[in-house]
């Protein structure tokens, strides 16, 4: 897998792809291969485009599991591989972000397009910090049994049904909007 089928993945190009994409690729020099289940896991702590580099190059998707999503709003990666317990961080690094400067003769589509180039072509250690960790290793997926909603009829995960006056119902329903 290579930036191209995470562009097609993901629709488009943008410096947020690119960003994915250069933390899957270390993800991938690391553990030396593409999840086909749940071996290595990825937990990520935004959602943001880069994501879907992760889920093409890496094999780490909210489907079997291995994607773990945390609401952190930050750049932070966490790849774990089951089996030998090895984890890596992967972070931001700070003169990652620095921008080249132009005497704004560039429009921003070229800037744009400046700023991918950017990210695919810095040494890594440029743009994150990479780092081994320890981590309590993330549980494997369960499948739990669905359960019909009473008042909207559709399956609900029984880890996520709610009683409300009696009768078992989803969330929507529990809080009392539609989505």
């Amino acid at each position: 897998m290579d930036f191209d089928d995470a562009v097609r993945f993901h629709g488009h190009v943008c410096p947020g792809l690119a960003i994915g994409y250069r933390v899957a690729q270390i993800a991938e020099e690391e553990f030396k291969e593409r999840a086909e289940d749940e071996e290595l896991v990825a937990i990520v702590e935004n959602k943001a485009c880069g994501i879907d580099a992760i889920q093409v190059i890496n094999g780490c998707t909210f489907g079997k599991g291995n994607l773990i999503f945390r609401d952190h709003g930050k750049h932070v990666y966490t790849f774990f591989k089951r089996g030998d317990d090895r984890a890596i961080r992967i972070s931001s690094h700070p003169r990652g972000r620095s921008h080249e400067s132009d005497d704004g003769t560039l429009s921003e589509e070229e800037r744009r397009k400046a700023r991918i180039q950017k990210v695919l072509k810095l040494p890594r250690d440029e743009l994150f910090v990479v780092e081994h960790v320890q981590i309590e290793p993330p549980r494997k997926a369960m499948i739990y049994q669905s359960i019909s909603c009473a008042e909207c009829g559709e399956d609900v995960m029984e880890t996520r049904a709610r009683l409300k006056h009696g009768h078992i119902v989803c969330l929507p329903c529990f809080e009392g909007h539609d989505i």
